[in-house]
């Protein structure tokens, strides 16, 4: 008997949005990752149980099928467990925040990227991490807004209810919010009215179902939020101070894989003429001054008075095409 290499044994971890907003997606990724390796599929009904599984998942490799949110909670809980180094991550994008995933070089078709997950190769890839374990994979932005203004969209911000679209909830349906990993309160089939039982039969639960799918394709509704003025911040790269408090800025920007180096760029307000902005490659960037939210990927954080990113050269490591 032939032995199975470990890497190709899988541990295909599916969030539980993805199984209720594009179920069909979910079973031909299952499908074709089922005929290409060894796998065990787990399905996780709230933070704990997906935690737990990553942390039992032995010698096989973690296959995320989910959304970039599922994506970043399942690289945060590597990072808080030290296990980054050691451990790649394959994703099949399912859901309605995939901005990160097409950005990273993901295929977005659930064909496509089973195969990839199957037939393709780790890269390390650089990330950001901050002094609270906090990762980013993509993109940090101050202000956390769109070009619009205001903290809205599904891509800009995690809120209770769904959690962003991209949230677990409890077994009971009360569900828990917040956080940087994005646990929602839906409290899954339990939402309403404590579980599939309690929803008067299958009727309800497509109807359920719909429901979801179609708040998935919304943007998030947020409270209102007025729309951010100029910052007036300190901005570090490697101890050298780009910009001081007494110049306020429109927004600031760090994004990782540049030369083992984050990309900063801040943007100081224009008096007269348009300022140019300033652009630095750095290691270590901290950002301070009065009370401030940013946005690392999907999540919006804080606010915080001091924020400290630091560069982690091949930090993570992710399955792309060959």
């Amino acid at each position: 008997m032939t032995e199975v290499a470990a890497s190709d044994q899988l541990l295909v971890v599916i969030d539980p949005v993805a199984r209720w907003t594009d179920g069909e997606s979910v079973r031909i990724a299952k499908d074709v990752l089922s005929a290409g390796a060894t796998t065990k599929v787990c399905l996780p009904e709230g933070p704990e149980e997906f935690a737990r599984a990553l942390a039992r998942r032995g010698s096989r490799r973690p296959v995320v099928v989910g959304d970039d949110r599922a994506l970043l909670r399942a690289v945060s809980l590597l990072h808080r467990q030290r296990e980054l180094a050691g451990c790649g991550v394959s994703l099949v994008p399912v859901g309605g925040v995939l901005s990160l995933a097409r950005a990273l070089g993901v295929p977005v078709g659930a064909v496509a990227a089973a195969r990839a997950v199957l037939d393709g190769v780790e890269r390390r890839l650089d990330l950001l991490v901050d002094e609270s374990d906090g990762v980013v994979l993509g993109a940090l932005r101050i202000p956390p807004v769109g070009a619009g203004g205001g903290m809205r969209g599904a891509e800009e911000v995690e809120v209770g209810g769904l959690g962003g679209v991209g949230g677990f909830g409890d077994a009971e349906g009360s569900g828990s919010s917040g956080g940087s990993a994005g646990f929602g309160s839906f409290g899954g089939f339990g939402g309403f009215g404590g579980g599939a039982s309690g929803l008067g039969g299958h009727a309800w639960l497509r109807t359920c179902q719909s429901l979801v799918r179609t708040l998935a394709a919304r943007p998030a509704r947020v409270a209102s939020v007025p729309g951010p003025g100029p910052s007036r911040l300190r901005v570090e790269v490697d101890g050298v101070t780009l910009v001081d408090l007494d110049q306020p800025v429109e927004a600031v920007s760090v994004t990782p894989g540049v030369a083992g180096g984050a990309e900063v760029e801040v943007r100081p307000v224009s008096v007269g003429a348009e300022a140019s902005p300033l652009r630095v490659v750095g290691r270590r960037v901290t950002v301070s001054g009065a009370d401030f939210r940013y946005r690392a990927d999907s999540v919006v954080s804080g606010p915080v008075r001091t924020r400290t990113w630091t560069v982690r050269e091949g930090g993570w490591g992710l399955t792309l095409p060959s």
